[in-house]
């Protein structure tokens, strides 16, 4: 049974769906069900219900996923530590990060670890919240930096930069003229927003939320980048962190309003597979991170 035979079923116990499964693994729902299948075959049972909606797991089924829950972890330990032994003499090390955080927070901290490190490569690369959670537990990548990190058992979870949110808005939209505003200005207010997935968007809604404001999304987005093109046009005005905006800030293509009700901020978290040998270059890049060395 192969490795990549157990993470689709796995996959499709959580997700409950066959689509959604050949969704995350880019093969077809033929795919899945032949795999599936083929499981089945094998150990002369059936694993999942296929009359419920969603469809659920049977006993054995159950069993299966425990078990290859289990074979995953250890497989996922198992790169880590070869990878840990190719790397001893700290050589590389892989860093996964959400584009606002890998573009406009991270370089410094970066050449600070060059300084201390010049012959190891740091190699970083962009993806999405989910994929970072993804590669770092299937141990493809070392680090990976999140915005609104989540708590999983699975993971050890560090504590990154809280960035400052501001109001983000065009020069030429009137609020601009003020030097700070009261959250309670968005109300019915033309909003760019981030995509319903991404954590940033839950963690703003739930602070909309807590001040009884209703905007009105215009637009969505799933990059940070492209809600700022968005701004800077005066389609609409969103929340942003600041760290973010610096460039468009110093151009003058975007004005950035703090708020006055209370200092809101957006945690981000650095997140490391529970269990992973790390050398000392990248514990000492957790460290740097965490601005635990000086």
């Amino acid at each position: 049974m192969h490795i990549e035979t157990l993470k689709i079923f796995c996959d499709l116990a959580d997700l409950q769906s066959f689509s959604k499964t050949a969704e995350k693994h880019f093969v077809s729902q033929s795919a899945v069900s032949q795999q599936l299948a083929q499981i089945e075959v094998t150990h002369k049972c059936q694993l999942i219900n296929r009359k419920k909606r969603p469809i659920e797991l049977t006993k054995a089924g159950q069993l299966l996923y425990n078990a290859a829950r289990d074979m995953l972890d250890r497989y996922g330990q198992l790169k880590s530590e070869l990878n840990a032994l190719k790397s001893s003499a700290g050589s590389r090390i892989n860093v996964g990060a959400i584009f606002s955080i890998g573009m406009h927070t991270l370089p410094d901290y970066v050449k600070r670890f060059m300084v201390g490190h010049p012959n190891v490569n740091v190699h970083i690369e962009y993806f999405s919240a989910a994929r970072i959670y993804e590669l770092v537990l299937s141990g493809d990548i070392d680090i990976g930096l999140v915005a609104v990190p989540k708590k999983d058992k699975r993971l050890d979870v560090y504590d990154f930069e809280n960035e400052p949110l501001v109001l983000a808005c065009s020069p030429k939209h009137p609020v601009s003229l003020e030097s700070h505003v009261d959250i309670h200005r968005l109300q019915f207010e033309r909003f760019i927003a981030f995509e319903k997935d991404v954590p940033t968007r839950v963690w703003i809604d739930n602070i909309l939320e807590r001040y009884n404001i209703v905007v009105r999304p215009v637009m969505e987005f799933d990059n940070i980048e492209t809600i700022k093109r968005a701004v800077e046009i005066n389609a609409g005005v969103s929340i942003l962190p600041q760290t973010a905006i610096l460039q468009e800030l110093g151009a003058g293509t975007i004005k950035a309003l703090p708020f006055s009700n209370e200092k809101l901020v957006r945690p981000t978290g650095i997140i490391v597979r529970k269990g992973k040998i790390l050398g000392q270059a990248g514990r000492y890049c957790i460290e740097l991170l965490q601005k635990k060395t000086k």
